[in-house]
Protein backbone atom coordinates (compact mmCIF):
# COMPACT_ATOMS: atom_id res chain seq x y z
CA UNK A 1 0.00 0.00 0.00
CA UNK A 2 1.14 3.18 -0.98
CA UNK A 3 2.22 6.00 1.77
CA UNK A 4 0.40 9.13 2.26
CA UNK A 5 2.43 11.97 2.23
CA UNK A 6 4.04 12.76 5.48
CA UNK A 7 1.58 14.22 8.15
CA UNK A 8 0.59 14.91 11.98
CA UNK A 9 -3.16 13.85 13.10
CA UNK A 10 -4.13 13.89 16.43
CA UNK A 11 -4.44 10.31 17.13
CA UNK A 12 -0.50 10.16 15.57
CA UNK A 13 0.09 13.37 18.31
CA UNK A 14 -1.29 11.33 20.84
CA UNK A 15 0.48 8.48 20.19
CA UNK A 16 3.97 10.27 20.43
CA UNK A 17 2.85 12.07 23.90
CA UNK A 18 2.14 8.42 25.10
CA UNK A 19 5.65 6.64 23.85
CA UNK A 20 7.54 7.45 21.02
CA UNK A 21 8.08 4.18 20.62
CA UNK A 22 4.88 3.63 19.88
CA UNK A 23 4.78 6.17 17.85
CA UNK A 24 8.03 4.99 15.85
CA UNK A 25 6.24 1.19 15.13
CA UNK A 26 3.22 2.46 14.36
CA UNK A 27 4.19 5.29 11.85
CA UNK A 28 7.63 4.31 10.47
CA UNK A 29 7.21 0.19 10.75
CA UNK A 30 3.58 -0.16 10.04
CA UNK A 31 3.94 -3.14 12.40
CA UNK A 32 0.57 -4.60 11.99
CA UNK A 33 -2.01 -4.94 15.12
CA UNK A 34 -4.54 -7.33 15.88
CA UNK A 35 -7.76 -5.35 16.24
CA UNK A 36 -9.41 -4.93 19.40
CA UNK A 37 -12.95 -4.93 20.42
CA UNK A 38 -12.67 -1.13 21.89
CA UNK A 39 -11.65 -0.16 18.59
CA UNK A 40 -14.11 -1.80 16.79
CA UNK A 41 -17.14 -1.25 18.51
CA UNK A 42 -16.05 2.38 17.87
CA UNK A 43 -16.03 2.00 14.58
CA UNK A 44 -19.26 -0.22 14.27
CA UNK A 45 -21.04 3.05 16.76
CA UNK A 46 -19.31 5.75 14.50
CA UNK A 47 -20.09 3.79 11.12
CA UNK A 48 -23.77 3.43 12.24
CA UNK A 49 -24.18 7.11 13.33
CA UNK A 50 -22.61 8.68 9.86
CA UNK A 51 -25.35 6.26 7.99
CA UNK A 52 -28.18 7.92 10.04
CA UNK A 53 -28.19 10.70 7.72
CA UNK A 54 -28.61 9.28 4.69
CA UNK A 55 -32.13 8.55 6.25
CA UNK A 56 -34.75 11.05 5.20
CA UNK A 57 -35.96 12.83 8.58
CA UNK A 58 -38.57 11.24 9.82
CA UNK A 59 -36.96 8.03 9.52
CA UNK A 60 -33.68 8.75 11.71
CA UNK A 61 -34.95 7.13 14.81
CA UNK A 62 -33.36 5.20 17.50
CA UNK A 63 -34.92 2.16 16.01
CA UNK A 64 -33.78 2.45 12.45
CA UNK A 65 -30.53 2.87 14.02
CA UNK A 66 -29.92 0.07 16.15
CA UNK A 67 -31.33 -2.09 13.53
CA UNK A 68 -28.15 -0.96 11.26
CA UNK A 69 -26.25 -2.74 13.85
CA UNK A 70 -25.92 -5.77 12.96
CA UNK A 71 -26.22 -5.44 8.74
CA UNK A 72 -23.34 -3.10 9.04
CA UNK A 73 -21.37 -5.30 11.62
CA UNK A 74 -21.47 -8.16 8.56
CA UNK A 75 -20.49 -5.46 5.98
CA UNK A 76 -17.14 -4.84 8.22
CA UNK A 77 -16.40 -8.70 8.48
CA UNK A 78 -17.17 -9.56 4.85
CA UNK A 79 -13.99 -6.35 4.28
CA UNK A 80 -11.88 -7.69 6.82
CA UNK A 81 -10.94 -10.84 7.21
CA UNK A 82 -9.15 -10.04 10.61
CA UNK A 83 -12.74 -9.55 12.21
CA UNK A 84 -14.02 -12.89 11.88
CA UNK A 85 -11.42 -13.58 14.67
CA UNK A 86 -12.18 -10.18 17.16
CA UNK A 87 -14.60 -12.62 19.17
CA UNK A 88 -14.20 -16.07 21.18
CA UNK A 89 -17.66 -17.00 20.77
CA UNK A 90 -21.33 -16.00 19.66
CA UNK A 91 -22.16 -15.37 23.21
CA UNK A 92 -19.49 -12.82 23.35
CA UNK A 93 -20.03 -11.60 20.28
CA UNK A 94 -23.64 -10.91 20.86
CA UNK A 95 -22.95 -9.15 24.52
CA UNK A 96 -20.44 -7.09 22.65
CA UNK A 97 -22.76 -6.24 19.88
CA UNK A 98 -25.50 -5.08 22.72
CA UNK A 99 -22.80 -2.71 24.28
CA UNK A 100 -22.82 -1.55 20.72
CA UNK A 101 -26.44 -0.48 21.05
CA UNK A 102 -26.32 0.69 24.23
CA UNK A 103 -23.83 2.98 22.13
CA UNK A 104 -26.33 4.07 20.02
CA UNK A 105 -29.34 4.68 22.24
CA UNK A 106 -27.63 7.06 24.07
CA UNK A 107 -26.81 9.12 21.11
CA UNK A 108 -30.61 9.76 20.84
CA UNK A 109 -30.30 10.87 24.49
CA UNK A 110 -27.62 13.56 22.94
CA UNK A 111 -29.54 15.27 20.41
CA UNK A 112 -32.89 14.45 18.17
CA UNK A 113 -31.34 13.63 14.81
CA UNK A 114 -34.08 14.32 12.77
CA UNK A 115 -33.73 18.27 13.32
CA UNK A 116 -29.94 18.26 12.30
CA UNK A 117 -29.19 18.51 8.54
CA UNK A 118 -25.19 18.24 9.26
CA UNK A 119 -22.71 19.99 6.28
CA UNK A 120 -20.01 16.81 6.48
CA UNK A 121 -20.03 13.37 8.02
CA UNK A 122 -16.85 12.01 8.24
CA UNK A 123 -14.96 14.69 6.69
CA UNK A 124 -11.17 14.39 5.92
CA UNK A 125 -9.22 17.23 6.03
CA UNK A 126 -5.96 18.51 5.44
CA UNK A 127 -4.13 21.23 6.08
CA UNK A 128 -0.48 22.62 5.44
CA UNK A 129 0.79 24.05 8.61
CA UNK A 130 3.39 27.21 7.35
CA UNK A 131 7.03 25.65 8.39
CA UNK A 132 5.72 23.01 9.98
CA UNK A 133 4.16 19.53 9.21
CA UNK A 134 0.82 18.80 7.09
CA UNK A 135 -1.87 18.32 9.08
CA UNK A 136 -4.25 15.90 8.74
CA UNK A 137 -7.96 14.32 10.52
CA UNK A 138 -10.86 13.38 9.80
CA UNK A 139 -14.12 15.27 12.02
CA UNK A 140 -17.01 13.12 12.82
CA UNK A 141 -19.67 15.88 11.90
CA UNK A 142 -19.53 19.31 10.95
CA UNK A 143 -22.69 21.70 11.68
CA UNK A 144 -23.46 24.90 9.84
CA UNK A 145 -26.27 27.26 11.65
CA UNK A 146 -27.94 29.36 9.05
CA UNK A 147 -25.98 32.03 9.85
CA UNK A 148 -23.21 30.39 9.30
CA UNK A 149 -22.11 29.34 12.87
CA UNK A 150 -19.92 26.22 12.34
CA UNK A 151 -20.14 23.31 15.17
CA UNK A 152 -17.62 20.52 15.17
CA UNK A 153 -19.05 17.57 16.52
CA UNK A 154 -16.67 14.09 18.10
CA UNK A 155 -18.51 10.98 18.69
CA UNK A 156 -16.65 8.98 21.62
CA UNK A 157 -17.76 5.39 22.20
CA UNK A 158 -16.29 5.23 26.01
CA UNK A 159 -16.99 7.07 28.97
CA UNK A 160 -16.75 10.68 29.86
CA UNK A 161 -12.91 11.14 31.48
CA UNK A 162 -12.62 12.88 35.19
CA UNK A 163 -11.54 16.51 34.20
CA UNK A 164 -8.05 15.58 35.14
CA UNK A 165 -8.05 13.45 32.16
CA UNK A 166 -9.74 14.89 29.73
CA UNK A 167 -6.34 16.58 27.75
CA UNK A 168 -5.93 14.60 25.07
CA UNK A 169 -9.62 14.79 23.91
CA UNK A 170 -9.62 18.27 24.38
CA UNK A 171 -6.21 18.77 22.35
CA UNK A 172 -7.87 16.81 19.56
CA UNK A 173 -10.92 19.06 19.17
CA UNK A 174 -8.60 22.11 19.24
CA UNK A 175 -6.44 20.74 16.73
CA UNK A 176 -10.00 20.29 14.36
CA UNK A 177 -10.68 24.01 15.43
CA UNK A 178 -7.25 25.02 13.87
CA UNK A 179 -8.31 22.69 10.69
CA UNK A 180 -11.23 24.42 10.20
CA UNK A 181 -10.87 27.51 10.53
CA UNK A 182 -7.90 27.76 8.29
CA UNK A 183 -9.73 25.98 5.61
CA UNK A 184 -13.21 27.28 5.97
CA UNK A 185 -11.60 30.52 6.99
CA UNK A 186 -14.27 31.33 9.99
CA UNK A 187 -13.65 29.61 13.51
CA UNK A 188 -15.54 27.15 14.73
CA UNK A 189 -18.12 28.74 17.89
CA UNK A 190 -18.61 25.38 19.09
CA UNK A 191 -16.69 21.61 20.16
CA UNK A 192 -18.99 19.20 21.05
CA UNK A 193 -17.70 16.18 22.55
CA UNK A 194 -20.51 13.14 22.83
CA UNK A 195 -19.63 10.33 24.99
CA UNK A 196 -21.87 7.08 24.40
CA UNK A 197 -21.31 5.46 27.06
CA UNK A 198 -22.71 7.81 29.87
CA UNK A 199 -24.41 9.68 27.58
CA UNK A 200 -22.35 12.61 28.88
CA UNK A 201 -21.42 15.98 26.76
CA UNK A 202 -18.82 18.30 26.70
CA UNK A 203 -18.95 21.67 25.01
CA UNK A 204 -15.80 24.01 23.91
CA UNK A 205 -15.89 27.67 22.56
CA UNK A 206 -12.23 27.72 21.15
CA UNK A 207 -11.09 31.36 21.47
CA UNK A 208 -8.06 32.95 19.85
CA UNK A 209 -5.88 31.97 22.26
CA UNK A 210 -6.85 28.30 21.70
CA UNK A 211 -6.38 28.65 18.33
CA UNK A 212 -2.73 30.03 18.92
CA UNK A 213 -1.97 27.57 21.64
CA UNK A 214 -2.90 25.08 19.54
CA UNK A 215 -0.66 25.74 16.66
CA UNK A 216 2.17 26.19 19.09
CA UNK A 217 1.39 23.08 20.58
CA UNK A 218 1.87 21.60 17.47
CA UNK A 219 4.67 23.20 16.30
CA UNK A 220 6.52 21.88 19.24
CA UNK A 221 5.72 18.51 19.39
CA UNK A 222 6.51 17.62 15.67
CA UNK A 223 9.89 19.37 16.18
CA UNK A 224 9.99 16.59 19.37
CA UNK A 225 9.25 14.02 16.48
CA UNK A 226 11.65 15.27 14.40
CA UNK A 227 14.39 15.66 16.81
CA UNK A 228 13.89 11.58 17.67
CA UNK A 229 13.95 11.24 13.51
CA UNK A 230 16.81 12.76 12.48
CA UNK A 231 18.33 10.84 16.25
CA UNK A 232 16.72 7.65 15.90
CA UNK A 233 16.06 7.92 19.55
CA UNK A 234 12.59 6.52 20.07
CA UNK A 235 12.21 6.43 23.43
CA UNK A 236 10.03 4.50 25.95
CA UNK A 237 7.37 6.18 27.96
CA UNK A 238 6.07 3.13 30.32
CA UNK A 239 2.91 3.90 31.96
CA UNK A 240 -0.28 3.04 32.98
CA UNK A 241 -1.33 2.38 29.34
CA UNK A 242 1.47 -0.19 28.16
CA UNK A 243 -1.11 -2.98 29.44
CA UNK A 244 -3.02 -2.19 26.54
CA UNK A 245 0.13 -1.91 24.06
CA UNK A 246 0.16 -4.60 21.26
CA UNK A 247 3.98 -4.01 20.60
CA UNK A 248 5.16 -4.94 24.21
CA UNK A 249 7.17 -8.15 22.51
CA UNK A 250 9.33 -5.47 20.86
CA UNK A 251 9.19 -2.83 23.49
CA UNK A 252 12.83 -3.06 25.73
CA UNK A 253 10.27 -2.01 28.85
CA UNK A 254 9.31 -6.18 28.60
CA UNK A 255 11.96 -7.73 26.93
CA UNK A 256 11.63 -7.10 23.71
CA UNK A 257 13.87 -5.61 21.01
CA UNK A 258 12.26 -3.13 18.04
CA UNK A 259 13.04 -4.02 14.42
CA UNK A 260 16.05 -2.94 12.74
CA UNK A 261 15.38 0.70 11.78
CA UNK A 262 14.98 1.87 7.68
CA UNK A 263 15.92 4.91 7.36
CA UNK A 264 14.20 4.83 4.09
CA UNK A 265 11.13 4.03 5.55
CA UNK A 266 11.94 7.21 8.20
CA UNK A 267 11.43 9.63 4.85
CA UNK A 268 8.63 7.89 3.23
CA UNK A 269 6.75 8.35 6.96
CA UNK A 270 7.93 11.53 8.25
CA UNK A 271 10.35 13.34 5.14
CA UNK A 272 13.11 13.35 7.78
CA UNK A 273 16.51 11.81 6.71
CA UNK A 274 17.99 9.95 9.31
CA UNK A 275 21.56 11.55 11.01
CA UNK A 276 24.67 8.86 10.27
Amino acid sequence: MARRAPALSPSRANDFQQCPLMFRLRVIDQVPEPPSAAATLGTLVHSVLERLYDLPSPERTVEAATASLEPTWSAMRAASPDLQSLHESPAAERVWLEEAAGRVVAYFSLENPQRLEPAAREEFVEWQLPDGPLLRGVIDRVDIAPDGSIRVVDYKTGRSPAPQYGAQAKFQMRFYALLVERLRGRRASVLQLLYLKDGASVVLHPTEEDIESIEHDVRSLWAEVVTAARSSAWRTRRSALCGWCSFQTLCPEFGGTPPPLDPEAVAAALGVTPEG
